[in-house]
């Protein structure tokens, strides 16, 4: 990245008093001895700062700083995991909202608040009648297809949370730099909504929320590179944690939902084959986004079809 040249050096002024004695250029009366070495002025110690080489005056500092949007772009570069930090923080804040509304989200109970972004057939179908934790009745109105993303970022309890977003943050940082934030989150959603698919497909009846489909989607997308490398994903620690998390799902089927563990999984590994391929092969560069832009679709057409 190529800044443009610093502005040119303020003019030097005269800085003496009577009898050959220096003052600083913004403080008359105090005596000096010292100078800017970018140009030249005398300037007391409050008036200088350190520079990389010597020091500068106050206006040669200001002057050679990069303007505000110079300044946006060097953060966002030092920030090696921006979307999933976003991710994470925009579920922390659903769950926290889903608290304020309904205290017993803390323990994992059901609130209206999954009732209304959760994934359950009546959600989608219209016409289903959920039984809140209060004894209400809450009548789902048909066609919330939102709710394949949405269903994404709820939570059932502190722990469910916590182990997610632990997850995901750790995931995050290894694949986001690696892809790009683009493509990266472009992933993410199809991982997430081929979680939903899934779900749908092997739905129970209950609702359905959390963010592991779209993690074990990134689980998939890094065991999946691993093996286009000739690296044997069971021998790595994304491997490990990919069977014990599948032994997990499969041992606990009867609160955790298989087919959002299986259906983000697999929409992750499709994702792979082209997002995270060997370099020899040469794919195009448009096709690393339209691929998980094409498993998001795909996955929309598999819940459609689910509930139809």
């Amino acid at each position: 990245m190529s800044l443009p040249p610093p502005p040119p050096p303020p003019t030097a002024v005269r800085t003496e008093v009577p009898g050959g004695a220096s003052v600083c250029y913004r403080h008359p009366k105090r005596e000096t001895g010292r100078k800017c070495t970018r140009c030249g002025k005398t300037a007391c110690s409050e008036c200088l700062v350190q520079a990389s080489v010597g020091s500068h005056c106050v206006d040669c500092a200001k002057a050679a700083r990069p303007d505000v949007k110079t300044r946006a772009r060097f953060w966002s570069a030092r920030q090696p995991a921006m979307i999933t930090l976003g991710i994470i923080g925009l579920n922390v804040l659903l769950f926290l909202y889903s608290a304020v509304r309904d205290p017993r989200a803390l323990s994992g109970d059901l609130t209206i608040t999954h009732f209304q972004l959760g994934l359950f057939d009546g959600g989608l179908k219209g016409g289903a009648r959920g039984q809140l934790p209060d004894g209400s009745i809450y009548v789902t109105e048909g066609g919330q297809w939102y709710r394949l993303v949405t269903s994404g970022f709820m939570h059932y309890g502190i722990i469910h949370i916590a182990l997610n977003m632990y997850l995901l943050y750790q995931l995050g940082h290894m694949i986001e730099p690696m892809i790009g934030r683009v493509r990266f989150g472009l992933v993410y959603l199809a991982a997430l909504l081929g979680g939903s698919a899934g779900a749908l497909m092997l739905s129970g009846g209950g609702v359905t929320a959390g963010a592991s489909g779209a993690v074990f989607g990134l689980m998939g997308l890094a065991a999946v590179g691993y093996y286009l490398r000739g690296i044997n994903p069971l021998s790595t620690s994304i491997g490990s944690l990919l069977m014990m998390n599948l032994f997990i799902t499969f041992m606990f089927r009867g609160t955790i939902s298989v087919g959002g563990h299986i259906g983000g999984l697999v929409a992750g590994g499709l994702c792979a084959f082209v997002v995270v391929a060997p370099a020899h092969r040469r794919l195009p560069r448009w096709a690393t986004y339209a691929t998980p832009v094409g498993v998001s679709i795909l996955s929309v057409v598999v819940a459609v079809m689910s509930v139809g």
